[in-house]
C-alpha cells in the first residue's frame, strides 16, 4: 500500500491530482451519499525525516500533519494482532484468518461486534472495556518512538497523555465515527492539545479511516464559539458536555458528509482521505473538522485506530479525560 506524497509534483497545488496520483475511491460518511470525486482529495503526506520547521510550517497551513513511518510497522502490527486474538471466539474474525490481519466474518452481522460508539452486545462491551485497560496497549501508547516524535514536534520538555484514549474497531458496513472538532469534547481543559490518530494496521481510503474537511479549522473555531454563547447560562457541567442540548444528540455535527460541506459551502475546502499504513500517524489540531469513511474495505479488513490527545505538560487538563474509557462513562 504505497503512500501519496502530493508534494512530488513541484507547482501543483497541494491535495491537488497529478499523473501520478492514484484515483480516489468512492467515499462517503456513515450515512448519506457518496461524496461527489470533485469533493475530494487526497491529504498530503509527509516524511519523518522533513525538517521540523517544514513539519510546523503544513500543520499550521493545513490543520493536520500525516507523518510516515513514525512507529516501526511490526510493532503497530503485534498490537493489531493482541486486539482482535481478545475477539477470537466471538465471530467477529473470519474463520481460518489470522487475528493479525483482522478480517471480518462476513456470515455476522458487523452491527453486532460495533465499537466505541455503537450498541454492540454485552460481550463486546465487556472486551471493550477490558481492552482499554490491557497493559499492552497502555504500553503501546507509551511507545518511544511516538513519544519523541510528539516532544520533537511540539518542543515540548515533557507531554502528558490523557488516559482516556480510546481504541476504535470499525467493521466492514457497521457505522463510522461522525463529524466533529476534538475541542467540544474536552471543553474543560486548555485547547492547546495536540491529536495523534494511530491506524493499527494498514487501511485503505475506503477502509474506514479518518477523512479531513479542508480549511476548516477557522470553521470550527466559529462553530465552538456559536455553541458556547448558546450555552453560556447553561450550569458549567452542562456547558462543557458533549451532549447538551445544544449539541447533536450523539456529540456529532453531522453523519453525512455531503450534506454537511453543503451546508457549509464557501467556507471550507473538500474531503481528504489518505491511504495509510502501519506506522503512520495523523496529528491534527482541536477544532480540524474530520470524521470516519464509512468501512467498505474490498479485503473485509477491520479498521482499527486509537485517538490519542496529548497536552504540555503542567497545562491545564479536561480532569473528566482523565480515566480509562468504559463503555458507559458518559462522554
Amino acid at each position: 500500500m504505497a503512500s501519496v506524497d502530493v508534494l512530488s509534483a513541484p507547482g501543483i497545488p497541494s491535495h491537488e491530482s497529478t499523473d501520478n496520483t492514484p484515483l480516489l475511491p468512492s467515499l462517503r460518511s456513515s450515512q448519506g451519499n457518496y461524496v461527489d470525486r470533485s469533493s475530494t482529495g487526497w491529504m498530503r503526506s509527509t516524511d519523518r525525516e522533513t525538517p521540523l520547521d517544514e513539519m510546523r510550517r503544513r500543520f499550521r497551513e493545513d490543520g493536520y500533519i500525516w507523518v510516515k513511518r513514525v512507529i516501526p510497522r511490526e510493532d503497530v502490527y503485534d498490537m493489531r494482532e493482541h486486539y482482535f486474538s481478545r475477539f477470537s471466539h466471538t465471530g467477529m474474525l473470519r474463520p481460518g484468518t489470522s487475528p493479525r490481519d483482522g478480517i471480518f466474518n462476513p456470515s455476522s452481522d458487523p452491527n453486532a461486534h460495533e465499537g466505541i460508539g455503537g450498541l454492540p452486545e454485552e460481550t463486546t462491551k465487556q472486551l471493550l472495556d477490558a481492552a482499554h485497560a490491557d497493559p499492552c496497549y497502555r504500553t503501546f501508547l507509551a511507545h518511544p518512538d511516538l513519544r519523541a516524535f510528539i516532544r520533537d514536534f511540539t518542543d515540548w520538555k515533557q507531554e502528558v497523555i490523557v488516559d482516556r484514549a480510546l481504541l476504535r474497531h470499525n467493521c466492514p458496513g457497521s457505522k463510522s465515527t461522525g463529524i466533529h472538532y476534538d475541542q467540544y469534547f474536552l471543553r474543560d481543559g486548555e485547547d492547546e492539545f495536540l491529536t495523534a490518530w494511530v491506524p493499527i494496521g494498514d487501511c485503505a481510503p475506503a477502509g474506514g479511516g479518518l477523512m479531513y474537511l479542508e480549511n476548516s479549522t477557522l470553521l470550527g473555531k466559529d462553530l465552538e464559539a456559536d455553541f458556547l454563547q448558546k450555552a453560556q447560562h447553561l450550569p458549567k457541567q452542562e456547558r462543557i458536555d458533549a451532549f447538551n442540548k445544544f449539541m447533536a444528540h450523539d456529540g456529532f455535527m453531522s453523519h453525512d458528509a455531503v450534506e454537511f460541506r453543503e451546508e457549509h459551502k464557501g467556507k471550507v475546502g473538500r474531503w481528504l482521505v489518505g491511504d495509510y499504513e502501519a506506522g503512520d500517524v495523523v496529528f491534527h489540531n482541536p477544532w480540524m473538522i474530520h470524521a470516519a469513511t464509512k468501512n467498505e474495505d474490498e479485503r473485509g479488513r477491520i479498521r482499527l485506530a486509537s485517538d490519542l490527545r496529548f497536552y504540555e505538560e503542567g497545562a491545564r487538563l479536561d480532569r473528566r479525560w482523565m480515566n480509562v474509557w468504559t463503555h458507559d462513562d458518559g462522554l
